[in-house]
């Protein structure tokens, strides 16, 4: 869904464990907008900001440590008030700030340390607000009532706030202080410090749904367990290794933030799409976050089948835009969903969803040769083909098309969702049912992961029914969406069976499907690859010549990393590696204007000498399939496919990207082993090497 309606991001830090994230400024301070600790959809504190006095500190620097764990801002005073005696000078005490997340919980730890050469007076004030706001009201949605705000309780180290919901669930918010306050109250908590030369003190504070101690010891046990837990999780993916440390920035942010983006399910790994907006499992996100990474961890997309599977429709429903067989888009746990006020409980408005599902689970079969975990979700992928049939069977052409149950789900059910994404050639908005381009590649590579499932199960009959079906689909995809005027596929065919005569980067995803013919294949890339499409960042989600195009929009002329580097694998898949090496360089020097992490979308502005790319006010940040972006272009470059049944890895026309000349894939999993990859530029070809404990079980073939 959109968020353009909600407040604008702030430039601050995320924090994530679980069900629980905290989006705060450089301080580390929360004050309400997009701000706040969020837990299950819900604002559990809205505001937590920190003074001195009646003013704030001053922020020397803060960070997030590499591995996303800690936050740390380092501060200092301004002009301190005298109290009883002489005023403090500015910048004589210095403040530091750790804040973690661990089950559920927030720590924080504030030392403060006086560097003058008098006593310092610290007048602490911490403003404390909890409005239990469910996560639609927070991104602009107005609700008619609300429950009740209960009074604050306030306790002798701190405060509870609760609230009793329309839902009749009551939430809880406990902010309890180590020290004892001077002075507390329902908003707000004041200390008064006293500090000799030299000397120092360090206070703390949690938050969570449940009273606790806030204590030096409860802090340092908690940070031990939050970061081993973080390390342990990292482990599981290969790392990727060059000579070029920005790059490995790059590779590095991305990775940890993946891993703080994912949480354990008891169905294991799952991606959360993307803070704030989408810190929940999305289906559509999920799937393309394991396609991202399937080469380097495949535990992600067992994690992401596992729970899809489970949580697939058994019932028709046009509040929640389900049908049997149906793979869920979205799921969220606060008040409004709860109460019916939106679909999103559990909602399966996205029609592309269904089919990347299964196209995933025919990918992980190939990477790992794991029959087992296809066993065990075999009826459930044959419910989604069954439904991925019964759509088609249904339109007049036999595409997958879509069109919302109601008014309260989604208007547009691709990936591009938002209302004004797809239109005709002369802005006209279409009528329904809508059948997406890359839909139908989507659709397409699922009835060919089907058929060689299938025949790996011994099920020869139904194996060649989806493969012919498969190739009927291809046919009537080649006569109906190809622009023989434009050299290009139209982004989609509407109700009347009129083509939406549009160039979007839609078809970029068709190549990733293996859909078109080669020739057609090449007249998309080149144009993908030319100024209307290519930013010099990345490739824009619709040409500048089109009807709408708008960089600054959600979906009308922005890049999305993620958009471009499936652009980027199907580009490569085609033809020469050169297009997906432009387009990995183009990403790396955007990143490194993002501080090494890309987000969900920026503007699409073309880039010029000496310019740095535009940000979008309200994007994701971290977002999951940005991040995995990374992992996809590396692959779409170096040409790696893995046979996990055969203990085989092939690199097919490997290429390096631009000023690196050396990289290290470590610890790749295959069958019951890992290998090292160490590519090397030697002249004009890349050199492969294997090292590691699975060298002699594990074969490697180089193509081109």
């Amino acid at each position: 869904m959109d968020p353009s309606a909600a407040a604008s991001l702030n430039t601050g830090y995320v924090l994530k464990d679980g069900e629980t994230f905290v989006v705060a400024n450089r301080q580390g301070d929360i004050e309400g907008g997009a701000d706040g600790h969020f837990h299950n959809d819900t604002r559990m504190l809205s505001r937590f900001r920190l003074n001195l006095g009646e003013t704030s500190p001053v922020l020397l620097s803060s960070y997030v440590t590499r591995d996303n764990v800690f936050f740390v801002a380092h501060m200092t005073n301004r002009l301190l008030p005298p109290l009883g005696g002489t005023s403090t000078g500015e910048g004589l005490v210095y403040i530091k700030r750790v804040r973690f997340l661990h089950e559920d919980r927030m720590y924080e730890r504030f030392k403060l340390l006086n560097y003058g050469s008098e006593p310092a007076h610290v007048p602490l004030c911490f403003e404390v607000a909890a409005d239990f706001a469910d996560m639609f009201e927070v991104r602009g949605s107005t609700r008619q009532r609300r429950g009740e705000l209960l009074p604050v309780e306030v306790l002798e180290h701190g405060q509870v706030f609760r609230y009793r919901g329309l839902d009749e669930q009551l939430r809880t918010s406990c902010v309890t202080f180590s020290d004892l306050p001077d002075h507390v109250g329902g908003s707000e908590a004041n200390f008064v410090v006293t500090l000799a030369p030299g000397a120092r003190r360090v206070m703390f504070v949690e938050v969570g749904s449940e009273q606790a101690p806030a204590d030096r010891s409860r802090f340092r046990a908690a940070a031990a367990q939050a970061r081993k837990r973080m390390r342990l999780r990292n482990r599981r993916s290969a790392r990727i290794h060059s000579e070029g440390p920005l790059f490995n920035d790059w590779m590095e942010r991305s990775r940890a933030d993946l891993t703080m983006l994912t949480s354990e399910l008891d169905t294991g790994p799952y991606p959360y799409a993307g803070i704030p907006w989408f810190s929940t499992p999305f289906g559509r996100d999920a799937v393309i976050t394991a396609l991202q990474t399937l080469w380097l961890d495949p535990q992600l997309a067992c994690g992401v089948l596992t729970f899809l599977a489970r949580h697939q429709a058994q019932e028709e429903s046009s509040f929640m835009d389900s049908s049997p067989g149906k793979i869920m888009h979205e799921t969220r746990k606060g008040e409004m969903s709860a109460l019916g006020e939106l679909p999103f409980g559990r909602y399966y408005g996205g029609v592309d969803t269904t089919p990347l599902f299964v196209g995933l689970a025919g990918a992980y079969l190939e990477r790992t040769g794991d029959l087992a975990l296809i066993e065990s979700i075999w009826p459930a992928l044959e419910a989604a083909t069954a439904w991925i049939e019964r759509v088609c069977d249904a339109n007049p052409a036999g595409f997958l098309d879509y069109a919302r149950g109601e008014t309260s789900g989604l208007s547009n059910q691709g990936w591009k969702d938002s209302s004004d994404s797809v239109f005709h050639a002369d802005g006209r908005s279409p009528q329904g049912p809508i059948a997406l381009v890359e839909v139908q590649g989507y659709a397409f590579a699922a009835l060919r992961a089907m058929a060689a499932m299938a025949r790996m199960r011994g099920a020869e009959a139904k194996a060649d029914a989806w493969a012919q079906r498969a190739e009927r689909l291809r046919t009537e995809v080649e006569r109906r969406f190809w622009m023989a005027d434009s050299n290009f596929y139209g982004i989609a065919i509407d109700g009347a069976g009129e083509l939406c005569a549009v160039r979007a980067s839609n078809a970029g995803h068709l190549l990733y499907s293996g859909l078109p013919d080669s020739e057609r294949a090449a007249a998309v890339t080149t144009q993908l690859l030319d100024a209307p499409f290519f930013s010099g960042w990345g490739i824009r989600t619709l040409a500048q010549d089109q009807a709408h195009y708008n960089p600054m929009s959600y979906h009308n002329g922005s890049v999305w990393p993620h958009d471009s580097a499936i652009c980027a694998a199907g580009i490569a898949a085609y033809g020469p590696r050169s297009g997906a090496v432009r387009l990995l360089r183009g990403a790396f020097e955007a990143a490194v204007h993002f501080n090494m992490r890309l987000p969900e979308l920026f503007c699409g502005f073309p880039r010029s000498h000496g310019s740095a790319p535009v940000a979008y006010p309200v994007a994701c940040l971290p977002q999951a399939w940005a991040a995995g972006s990374a992992f996809m272009l590396v692959q779409a470059c170096l040409g790696i496919t893995i046979d996990g049944a055969q203990s085989e890895i092939l690199l097919d026309r490997p290429q390096l990207p631009v000023g690196i000349d050396e990289i290290v894939v470590r610890r790749v999993p295959i069958a019951d082993t890992h290998v090292h990859l160490v590519l090397k530029r030697l002249n004009e070809r890349v050199g492969v090497f294997v090292e590691g404990p699975g060298t002699d079980s594990v074969s490697v073939r180089i193509k081109g």
